[in-house]
């Protein structure tokens, strides 16, 4: 396996390591991704506190809080607020909305981490983008997703995205496009391609597929 790179200048690309944050949260203070070792993170941003579409998310990451948990996965929220803000916006949606945010929201008031991450457009003023990082046990990033501030983003897309991640990597397979519910092969998953002729003439002889390059199969159930 290649070593993974460290990080540049700019926004941090795939397949580097994540880069170190030493920051203050709600839950204290942590460095990130030390003391998360042999966890997954997923580290989503948010605009700003007090905002309609941070808090629709915000409610349906802790509804799932427990089905991340379930796949070693850490939850850690960030915006360019300071952490009294975010204490009290946790405070409220318990109070409002009957919702615990079980997870630690980082306190990034000075946009150090945001500026560290690409999460800072320019045109948006000091309000940081919807960024999403899944940053694996061993500290790389594996998937990275942006999205715009006045569209939220579907939690069981990241949900999907990080299982479909943890199970290519045991079984050393591709996922099809919205695994497990795909249109051609369903809950089914994609074979690596052979490395030589001799194995594309025998692939179909011994794996399902439509071609010797897109060869397929289930996974056994548990």
């Amino acid at each position: 396996m290649d070593t993974p790179k460290e990080p540049g200048p700019g926004i941090p690309l795939i397949g580097e390591k994540f880069p170190l944050l030493e920051v203050q949260t709600t839950r204290g203070f942590f460095r990130i991704p030390q003391d998360f070792q042999g966890k997954w993170i997923v580290l989503f941003s948010h605009p700003a506190d007090f905002t309609p579409v941070c808090t629709t998310e915000f409610i349906a990451f802790a509804r799932r809080d427990e089905e991340f948990k379930k796949l070693n996965t850490q939850l850690i929220g960030l915006s360019i607020d300071q952490v009294f803000s975010h204490i009290k916006w946790i405070e409220w949606m318990k109070e409002k909305l009957n919702t615990e945010i079980p997870f630690p929201v980082i306190a990034d008031d000075m946009g150090r981490v945001a500026m560290k991450l690409g999460m800072i457009h320019p045109e948006k003023g000091t309000n940081t983008v919807r960024a999403v990082f899944i940053v694996d046990p061993k500290g790389i990033i594996r998937l990275m997703v942006y999205y715009p501030q006045e569209v939220g983003r579907q939690v069981n897309e990241i949900l999907r995205a990080l299982k479909a991640l943890q199970t290519a990597d045991e079984k050393k397979v591709a996922m099809p496009e919205n695994w497990p519910n795909n249109e051609l092969i369903g809950d089914k998953v994609i074979i690596p391609p052979p490395k030589d002729v001799v194995g594309a003439e025998e692939r179909l002889k011994t794996e399902e597929g439509f071609d010797w390059w897109f060869s397929y199969k289930s996974l056994p159930s548990n």
